[in-house]
């Protein structure tokens, strides 16, 4: 049986990404990640709403960076005393994930990454049944 929503397309993708081994002390720094994502962010085409940050209680814990973008959002959550931090970009537009993901990584330099990408929503399909093609 044929699925319509398999030739349906996405309303947007998600990626979501693990940096394992990444050195500490970026990753307790809320200025330096605010600024780091909002860079990535306007440099991938992304166009950027509000942004919050907090910084956790104890100098050696990490901070968590919300993007509100017009084509939806961005997040980064650290844990320094892992060397690790989470990271969650969705586009319903034009922009790419992929390369706002690249400036983190380049900035962050983690020894490992885990990285997947998500189809999400579908637009419908056009009926084109009783549609004639000439």
């Amino acid at each position: 049986m044929h699925n319509p929503a398999s030739n349906a397309t996405p309303v947007g993708r998600h990626l979501l990404a693990d940096f394992y081994g990444v050195a500490p002390e970026p990753l307790r720094d809320e200025s330096l990640l605010t600024s780091l994502l909002l860079r990535v962010l306007g440099d991938s085409g992304f166009h950027i709403l509000s942004h919050r940050s907090a910084k956790f209680p104890g100098e050696e814990s990490g901070a968590t960076v919300m993007v509100l973008l017009s084509e939806s959002h961005a997040t980064i959550h650290t844990y320094p005393e892992f060397g690790y931090a989470a990271i969650d970009i969705f586009s319903c537009g034009d922009s790419s994930p992929e390369q706002a993901l690249a400036g983190l990584q380049a900035a962050l330099e983690p020894q490992e990454c885990q990285i997947s990408t998500h189809a999400r929503g579908r637009l419908p399909v056009p009926d084109t049944r009783g549609t004639r093609n000439f």
